[in-house]
């Protein structure tokens, strides 16, 4: 399904909770579209002089850390041809959803459990200890941001879920589903905003 001369180097911008799903999804529509992938969060962390710093900056001066989010945004938002994993600061302000306009908007839904279990596996993998243990606390700080970031996730032009997917292909499990799988769903979901946005623009034309 070839939809990229339709899309006219409109940047995709993918929402949702941060999961391995999303980013090998990210850069599989990139590599499919021939665009760049690009993590916002990624690029919030170089800015700030990595992780550790990034983290430290969020902490003790979140208004400023806020800001380098939507200067990130920015300079993303007026650049074409990019596939975008938007962290969670992308849907936490009116001035970076506004900016998230500039593309096409799509929420990759992940149950919580499996970023849960996948937040886990990351710690145990660490060293942390007790990484079992926190898997339930762990799904519990999750429903709570989700919670909060729901509405700006529900602001996307596309919603992609994963549990409607293992339904609709007759999956035993969420494991199952591949990177493909996901983008199949998209490049379909992409393909009638195009098609939509065509007829609209015929419309408007005068006879």
């Amino acid at each position: 399904m070839d939809v990229a001369p339709d899309l006219r180097g409109t940047s995709i911008f993918l929402l949702g909770m941060k999961s391995s799903i999303k980013t090998q999804l990210a850069k599989l529509l990139a590599e499919l579209l021939r665009y760049y992938y690009f993590d916002s969060d990624g690029l919030v962390e170089e800015a700030a002089g990595g992780e550790a710093s990034a983290k430290l900056f969020q902490e003790t001066d979140e208004q400023g850390f806020r800001e380098s989010e939507t200067e990130v945004l920015k300079q993303l938002s007026s650049m074409g041809r990019l596939v975008v994993c938007a962290g969670d600061g992308a849907v936490q302000s009116s001035t970076n959803l506004g900016l998230l306009r500039h593309g096409i908007t799509i929420w990759i839904d992940v149950p919580l459990d499996i970023i849960a279990g996948e937040a886990t596996k990351s710690d145990a993998e660490s060293g942390k200890s007790h990484a079992e243990m926190n898997q339930k606390l762990e799904l519990t700080q999750l429903a709570a941001m989700y919670e909060k970031l729901r509405g700006g996730y529900a602001t996307a032009d596309v919603t992609i879920s994963l549990q409607r997917i293992v339904s609709l292909a007759g999956y035993d499990d969420f494991d199952a589903v591949t990177a493909e799988d996901m983008a199949m769903e998209v490049l379909k979901e992409i393909e009638k905003l195009t098609r939509v946005k065509k007829m609209m623009e015929k419309a408007g034309r005068p006879f």
